[in-house]
């Protein structure tokens, strides 16, 4: 269990390792080329420190690394806000109101290939308009004046084109009946919220299912949480945990399988897909 950045430099460094192996490098070899001692390359593989991203795109050079998507995934796990172009990502403009929890979480979300949540208590974030994100932020940090407020809203909103970039995020979200009847914002935002969830339930990259009250107890009892899997190689797949003042990120295969697992038997024990769009609409109606 390891917080947001010793993660990165953990699956940064093994992705390297692998890649190094790939192209039939030893550290040594590896050093020599961009003219490094051996022991930079060993604690950055092991994760025992951190890196530049211009000593990133070294080895990747040095590896003959040319998959663009793989080189900015890279280069996000080494810096988190600068993209692999030598610019800077959307939420760089917001780093003086966003903890280095949420910037290590929306660096994830931008680059993942998909992504599974269980939500207990607020729809995802992903799937917010943009009064109910208000009202929710709003609750969940208290004192925040209008402008802070608003910026933090504008993030939450400018996370949602990761569903229709190209290619899309694919979200698979199961919800707690509990998100839908829980009122925030008032009557007026939940209708609006629950018709927005159905809207985004007809793109073909959105699966959304409800677990109903019905249900009984399950496991997803504990808590919400999220899993980012990558298309470019599964050992960089996280799980993500979100707690009042910070995010514990899960890395360890066997954890990855526990949750992975957990969500399987909650997309089984949910309503289907279908019959959760009826759930809500019907939970809409009668509002």
């Amino acid at each position: 269990m390891q917080h947001g950045p010793a993660v990165r430099r953990r699956k940064l460094g093994a992705e390297l390792r692998t890649l190094r192996t790939v192209a039939g490098f030893t550290s040594g070899e590896a050093a020599r080329i961009v003219g490094w001692h051996q022991s930079k390359v060993s604690r950055i593989e092991t994760g025992a420190s951190g890196v530049k991203q211009a000593d990133v795109r070294l080895l990747l050079d040095a590896y003959r690394v040319a998959d663009p998507q793989q080189r900015e995934l890279l280069m996000v796990l080494a810096g988190g806000d600068e993209g692999g172009n030598g610019g800077h990502h959307w939420w760089h403009a917001y780093r003086g109101v966003l903890p280095p929890t949420y910037r290590d979480f929306i660096s994830l979300e931008s680059q993942a290939s998909a992504m599974a949540t269980l939500e207990t208590s607020v729809v995802p974030g992903l799937l917010q308009t943009p009064e109910y994100a208000r009202a929710v932020t709003s609750a969940a940090v208290g004192g925040l004046d209008d402008e802070r407020l608003d910026a933090l809203v504008e993030v939450r909103l400018a996370r949602q084109h990761v569903l229709r970039g190209q290619p899309p995020l694919r979200l698979s979200a199961v919800l707690d009946e509990a998100v839908l009847r829980r009122e925030i914002g008032g009557p007026g935002v939940m209708v609006r919220q629950l018709h927005r969830l159905i809207e985004a339930a007809e793109l073909p990259q959105v699966r959304l299912q409800v677990l109903p009250f019905t249900a009984g107890a399950h496991v997803g009892v504990t808590g919400p949480f999220v899993i980012f899997s990558f298309s470019s190689t599964s050992d960089l797949d996280v799980v993500v945990l979100d707690h009042l003042t910070s995010s514990l990120y899960l890395e360890r295969k066997e954890d990855l399988r526990a949750y992975t697992e957990a969500f399987t038997t909650l997309q089984i024990r949910a309503l289907s897909p279908e019959d959760s769009l009826d759930y809500i609409a019907g939970i809409a109606d009668g509002a």
